[in-house]
């Protein structure tokens, strides 16, 4: 509903509290560890600091709660009104009508205005009790969604207490890790990001534990796809110099005896074979396809295999200890690295060549544009056997 405009964009904060609510013996406890001075001081400093002049709905776990809470930001000067249950008709209707006209701009209250309240005119929701339930949550962040005039967002306050309970927080009612702190940025932003990991950074994980959205961007631009391990079927089967092209399979350099660098690939592809068993990879030396296989370990041999056919220079070359690996990488694909986002700075051949072929099949993870990237990255390989000035390939510490 908000990518169709009905309800405006949400961004949100995480603050940590140090309410503990780990070994509670019922709700009651709950509640007492909850409605703590504290706890209070820092809800209402938060508010304070990021609510700013925003009209403010503030959810608590009891009356008394909502009432020390109030306390607590009149204190600081945040005019606040409370609104309960058992309040007399007459004076919870003044009461909103002073919020409604900013005489108050906080309001703390107890199940009142979780549904059937509308107040477009809300912009910020604090969520100062916790809860296990995904609909009395969405309920509450609602209040503050409405469409009005000249608001832009709503802004959701999340107080994160000490607990082994599976709370609900603004990041995981749409499936995000419960531990990602906005820090003010549109949840929208962090549900693209998330999506588009697995496509962009195929091999990057995220820890469980608290993060913000920024450190998430900005480890997966740091992500170095040469660091990503062999599955350990392939490390056992093989002594030759595989590396991982993340999703889209696997990669090896090899020099054949004319001194030419040749590339093979085994690519996860698509479709049935005429018998209807799956053909997942496909073999490709120099871009020419020329084999398919159930399984990438069945590749990997066959690769390996033929390469040793092809005699001394290639298997020599193939290895994954072979001295050309560690030669300087021409400037030209230096310069080539360079043009990646973020830039890369290669230690040996072996890794220029790594990057190159990454890119290649991955030209998004690098930053790069898909519709030149072929060439380019084409230029940078063949300019590897010109000039190159390394020792010769088929020079091996075996």
């Amino acid at each position: 509903m908000i990518r169709e405009e009905y309800l405006v964009p949400l961004r949100g904060y995480r603050i940590n509290t140090d309410a503990d609510l780990h070994n509670l013996l019922g709700e009651e406890e709950g509640r007492e560890r909850v409605d703590i001075e504290s706890r209070n001081a820092l809800v209402a400093r938060s508010i304070q600091e990021l609510a700013r002049d925003r009209r403010t709905i503030v959810f608590c776990v009891t009356v008394i709660h909502a009432i020390n809470l109030a306390r607590s930001l009149n204190n600081l000067g945040i005019p606040t009104g409370v609104v309960y249950g058992d309040m007399p008709r007459e004076e919870r209707l003044a009461t909103l009508k002073k919020f409604r006209q900013e005489q108050y701009m906080c309001l703390t209250n107890v199940m009142v205005l979780t549904e059937g309240f509308d107040d477009p005119g809300v912009s910020c929701i604090a969520m100062a009790r916790p809860t296990k339930s995904e609909g009395l949550y969405a309920q509450c962040v609602g209040r503050g969604a409405r469409l009005a005039e000249g608001k832009e967002d709503c802004l959701v306050l999340d107080f994160v207490d000490l607990s082994d309970l599976s709370l609900v927080s603004l990041p995981s009612l749409v499936g995000l890790p419960k531990e990602l702190n906005l820090e003010g940025e549109l949840l929208a932003d962090a549900v693209e990001t998330y999506r588009n990991l697995p496509f962009d950074f195929p091999a990057f994980e995220m820890e469980a534990a608290e993060i913000t959205l920024s450190d998430v961007k900005h480890r997966a631009q740091a992500f170095d796809p040469l660091t990503m391990e062999l599955h350990p079927e392939v490390v056992a089967i093989t002594t030759n110099g595989w590396f991982s092209l993340g999703q889209k399979g696997l990669g090896l350099h090899y020099w054949d005896h004319r001194e030419n660098l040749c590339t093979a690939t085994i690519l996860r592809k698509q479709g049935k074979n005429s018998r209807g068993r799956r053909k997942r990879y496909a073999v490709h030396i120099d871009d020419v396809e020329v084999a398919t296989f159930t399984k990438i370990i069945d590749a990997v041999e066959a690769v390996d295999y033929e390469i040793n056919k092809m005699g001394k220079v290639q298997r020599l070359t193939a290895r994954d200890d072979a001295d050309w690996r560690l030669a300087d990488a021409p400037e030209v694909v230096q310069q080539q690295l360079q043009s990646f986002r973020p830039p890369r700075r290669a230690e040996n051949l072996s890794d220029a060549l790594g990057y190159l072929l990454y890119a290649k099949h991955n030209p998004a993870v690098m930053g790069i544009n898909p519709s030149v990237a072929q060439n380019s990255i084409e230029q940078s390989l063949q300019s590897t056997t010109k000039n190159r000035g390394w020792p010769s390939p088929w020079k091996s510490s075996v």
